[in-house]
């Protein structure tokens, strides 16, 4: 089964980043490193990723 990554367009070809791949059903989603992609994925349930996004778009983590 072939898992299809996805890396942001706001990333250069060279750039250090990561990649994001959404599960068939969708109840997960796993990130790997772009410059590794044999190494260690993280998988993340959906809802905690969402969660996340949501945070930085919300600029939650900024630091005072």
């Amino acid at each position: 089964m072939s898992t299809d990554w996805y890396k942001s367009s706001y990333s250069a070809a060279t750039a250090a980043c990561v990649e994001v791949a959404v599960s068939s059903d969708r109840k997960s989603v796993s990130v790997r490193d772009s410059k590794n992609p044999d190494g260690a994925i993280l998988t993340y349930q959906a809802a905690a990723w969402q969660s996340f996004i949501q945070d930085i778009q919300e600029d939650r983590f900024r630091r005072a």
